[in-house]
């Protein structure tokens, strides 16, 4: 199971909630499991692309004066959350006796709490960036802890061995690059682009132009982009700064007219252009979308609740002060396109489709008693007003 609550703005509080190991027989026969439920403090983590404000105010607390990216809800232990009766680690109450912390079935199946639970406020663009498979993570953790690279090292990739897949849900405006755009697509926008650029805008045109599988063509343009020297990734995003500025009322305006705040933050970065390819998302309050494991993808601006499996692989290729490994970006993301499917809330109690086993994702609106029975352990956030 996973977090649920209900969209909005002033308070945040998480509980977890989690069925204890069974105290007796009910009258059919089934194991009655009492319901346990635990105040949680969870952390923030300081990123540069953090909104300075955003958590707080949800919180009702004064800012930090610092970036505030992301408030962490769960047992991971990058950032785990504190029980507010006693201030234990959620990571250590869980290690103690997983059955009581979790319930049979998950401690069977997964020995931990499978999902990890986020507050997502981005005031500037996230990095260029995908995530891996089970298959891919076991296989880059195992490299790294063989080479003794130390889990908290900047350089480091894969913090643990699981696979991440995600879904963020808007509680504001939200703007991402999700997935690869149909080839015929990006081929007519970087055309466009080339109609009023220079060279090396019409070089990126000449190559999205090759015969091939589609997939083929996009990873090859990525991997060009991805290593081109300094002064090269310089002229072009330089190119094509100006010419998107030239069609910004076009049928990709959207696209055009986040080239520029890009480029400020990263200047001559490739991972602008390779944004371009992406499809674009806009999504309201209550919608949306899920990403599976190999989904490139850069979010761009706005805060939503975000669930993802209980990991902090990323694997990042541009738009970021952080490690940026092309080479293994290239061996993780799935260049297929695909289109980025927006999932609205449909009245006040909807389940998001999460097509994966560690978590799914469910969004009320309480005005009224609502029964909501955990089969699991499940991460309860309330955003707007208050509940008991």
């Amino acid at each position: 199971m996973g977090p649920f609550g209900c969209a909005g703005s002033p308070v945040v509080q998480a509980w977890i909630r989690r069925p204890e190991a069974p105290s007796g027989l009910d009258p059919a026969g089934a194991p009655v499991h009492p319901l346990a439920v635990d105040l949680l403090r969870a952390g923030i983590r300081h990123y540069d692309w953090g909104d300075p404000s955003f958590l707080a105010r949800l919180q009702g607390r004064a800012p930090s004066g610092r970036p505030e990216a992301e408030l962490w809800m769960g047992s991971h232990p990058g950032a785990p959350s504190r029980l507010a009766r006693d201030d234990r680690r959620l990571d250590d109450v869980i290690a103690a006796d997983p059955v009581a912390a979790l319930g049979d079935d998950v401690a069977q199946r997964f020995g931990r709490l499978p999902f990890l639970a986020k507050i997502l406020a981005a005031a500037q663009p996230l990095s260029v960036q995908a995530h891996p498979s089970t298959a891919q993570a076991q296989e880059g953790f195992a490299c790294e802890e063989a080479a003794g690279v130390p889990v908290d090292a900047p350089d480091r990739i894969y913090r643990d061995d699981r696979h991440k897949p995600e879904i963020i849900c808007a509680l504001t405006r939200f703007e991402a690059r999700c997935g690869f755009r149909e080839l015929a697509g990006s081929r007519e926008l970087v055309a466009g682009l080339a109609a009023h650029g220079g060279r090396r805008v019409a070089e990126v045109a000449a190559r999205l132009g090759d015969e091939g599988d589609d997939a083929d063509v996009l990873a090859a343009v990525v991997s060009w982009l991805l290593r081109l020297d300094p002064d090269d990734a310089d002229g072009l995003v330089a190119e094509v700064v100006d010419a998107a500025a030239t069609i910004a009322d076009g049928p990709f305006a959207r696209e055009c007219q986040w080239v520029t705040p890009m480029a400020a933050h990263h200047p001559g970065d490739p991972g602008v252009v390779v944004a371009m390819l992406l499809n674009h998302v806009d999504l309201a309050p209550g919608q949306a979308v899920f990403l599976e494991a190999g989904n490139l993808h850069s979010y761009l601006h706005g805060a939503g609740v975000e669930l993802m499996s209980n990991s902090d692989n990323v694997v990042r290729g541009g738009l970021t002060t952080k490690h940026v490994d092309v080479d293994e970006l290239l061996r993780v993301v799935d260049c297929t396109p695909v289109a980025a499917t927006v999932q609205t809330a449909a009245g006040d109690d909807h389940r998001f489709v999460c097509p994966v086993p560690d978590f799914s994702l469910r969004r009320l609106v309480v005005d009224r008693r609502v029964v909501a029975e955990p089969g699991g352990p499940e991460i309860v956030v309330v955003t707007e007003g208050e509940v008991q």
